[in-house]
């Protein structure tokens, strides 16, 4: 899995993957141009279409209706270090769940890759290349 950023100005990058792009900005007080989500909007939304793809595979599998899923993803800033923490997924469904289907969709939830990620935090190696002689 990869995805590639370049600078388009000040705070703003394209961030692309595949065949597809969109632009993570900063608000206009953070000195952008509120031309796209902030790195830790991008980060909540990953959080949140995953969790939104598991609970919608799983009223496919038992044969419900999935039109009407909704998802809503908090979390509050917290420190130091400057991080995110107490995340909420909301999952609304266009239906009454049975008890058994509601234990099933919480068990699907919980199979998101980001929020298992999240959960056993990964190594994270930095590497810095210059193409710059000094």
């Amino acid at each position: 899995m990869e995805i590639n950023l370049k600078l388009l100005g000040d705070v703003k990058f394209e961030v692309a993957a595949r065949k597809h792009s969109l632009v993570c900005d900063q608000p206009t007080e953070a000195g952008g141009s509120d031309e796209g989500m902030t790195p830790p909007e991008l980060l909540l939304a990953s959080l949140g279409t995953c969790a939104a793809y598991y609970a919608s595979a799983y009223l496919r599998k038992r044969g419900l209706p999935r039109d009407g899923v909704e998802v809503r993803v908090t979390a509050g800033k917290a420190g130091p270090p400057a991080r995110l923490d107490n995340f909420v997924i909301e999952v609304k469904v266009p239906l009454a769940l049975s008890e058994a289907d509601r234990a099933g969709m919480d068990q699907a939830v919980h199979h998101c890759l980001i929020h298992n990620t999240l959960l056993h935090p990964p190594a994270i190696q930095i590497e810095l290349h210059s193409t710059a002689t000094v």
